[in-house]
């Protein structure tokens, strides 16, 4: 089926008491593997591309293989950008046919933050596209994307009811706790519930959830056998994801997960069996071990079935 816009899948997410993820691509193999998955469990899906994807396969080429590939399910499918870096982006996004954009300016003061927001707005909304932004930093690193502890900051309740009011977008990323990439500091990470419920309290549109890949145990242990680096990797536990779910939180980001999953195939094969060359049987084990995680974040989020 066509493209739909994320506002449609999100809404009916919020009222309905589930999460749809949002899943990273970078190439076909992960595009193929989302999309099989969520056809297969009948679930709503997010595909979003990163500043990073459209550095390495340009935003153009990854959109027309999504909506190509997108055309030929039977699920609603939502295209996003990532992190939009500025205005620039975001219109390269639009006239590329994403149905979803995000303007990323929590870098800026808050009233800068909701100038630039109220922008792409204006541009998205006229061409009927959907718009996401974010209030509040996280910590970590994601492609292009580096925010340290002293930087990073949590979403202010009251600041996140007049942000919407002022800026009239579709759903809000929010910063709870959650951070970008596998290494989220020693022991569990801190989920601040008590704030979400506050932000749920005082903003009825949809919110969303960045940095809330689980590492899962099985994933991390076949890794290390493989002789992977993984140090203190650890990721949010699938209790905080389902807590957050009935306040509000109907949109979440996943993409270690996916790249620890693809990196596990393949040095499975290549160190399994060192004399094999053929890249379809080196990447379609990563896309199998792909196949298993985004099955068990839809399971998690509660989307099967939804679509």
């Amino acid at each position: 089926m066509p493209l739909v816009t994320g506002k449609e899948v999100l809404d009916k997410a919020r009222r309905e008491g589930y999460a749809v993820p949002s899943f990273n691509t970078n190439n076909l193999e992960i595009t193929q593997a989302i999309l099989e998955v969520a056809d297969e469990l009948r679930a709503p899906v997010f595909i979003q591309v990163s500043d990073g994807a459209r550095k390495y396969a340009g935003m153009e080429n990854l959109a027309n293989l999504v909506k190509d590939m997108a055309s030929r399910t039977k699920v609603p499918v939502v295209l996003h950008l990532d992190h939009g870096a500025d205005f620039k982006m975001v219109m390269q996004a639009l006239r590329a046919g994403f149905t979803s954009v995000m303007i990323d300016a929590s870098h800026h003061p808050f009233e800068e933050n909701v100038a630039e927001t109220k922008k792409v707005v204006e541009a998205a909304h006229a061409v009927g596209v959907s718009v996401e932004a974010e209030l509040g930093r996280l910590q970590g690193i994601e492609d292009n994307i580096q925010v340290s502890e002293a930087e990073a900051f949590l979403t202010d309740p009251e600041e996140a009811e007049r942000f919407v009011a002022e800026t009239g977008i579709d759903y809000l990323a929010i910063a709870i706790g959650t951070s970008h990439g596998a290494y989220k500091g020693k022991g569990r990470p801190y989920i601040d519930h008590k704030r979400l419920e506050e932000i749920s309290k005082r903003v009825s549109i949809p919110l969303v959830l960045h940095g809330a890949s689980g590492v899962p145990t099985w994933l991390k242990e076949k890794l290390l056998a493989t002789g992977a680096e993984l140090k203190e990797a650890t990721g949010i536990h699938d209790e905080d994801i389902k807590k957050a779910i009935p306040n509000g939180i109907a949109k979440i980001n996943i993409d270690t997960d996916l790249r620890l999953a693809m990196t596990l195939g393949i040095r499975e094969v290549v160190m399994g069996n060192p004399k094999e060359f053929d890249p379809r049987k080196i990447i379609g084990r990563g896309r199998d071990y792909l196949k298993q995680v985004i099955r068990e974040k839809f399971e998690l989020m509660g989307t099967v079935g939804r679509a």
